[in-house]
């Protein structure tokens, strides 16, 4: 699962697991236990996989984060097409529009310095 370039690849396994590939630095893994993932030990290291059995839509949304943000940190990474989450539709209303800042006056009862 590993490129070349170190990249990090999350995927969905044969068996429906959600796993984790490549080099992982501390914030790397990190990022990842905050998304949720598991890292277990093997013989191979690490095992860096999603809990089993939580459903499809939050494997999805934690595997979706995790990419998010390990992009963010700058991470090359690769996210199976199959786990992303569409960005959530807009369903609030805009936010209304600000006031315009009022300007500083004397307090009442008091002249303005001229």
């Amino acid at each position: 699962m590993t490129d070349s370039n170190g990249s990090i690849h999350i995927t969905r396994g044969q068996g429906g697991q959600v796993d984790v590939g490549g080099v992982l630095d501390p914030l790397a893994a990190d990022i990842l236990r905050r998304a949720g993932f598991l890292f277990e030990p093997s013989l191979r290291g690490h095992w860096v996989r999603l809990p089993f059995d939580m459903g499809c839509d939050w494997e999805n949304e934690r595997a979706t984060w995790a990419a998010e943000m390990l992009t963010a940190a700058r991470y090359p990474v690769h996210l199976d097409p199959d786990l992303r989450v569409d960005a959530p539709e807009k369903t609030a209303p805009p936010a209304p529009a600000r006031l315009p800042a009022m300007t500083a006056q004397a307090p009442p009862g008091r002249r303005a310095h001229r």
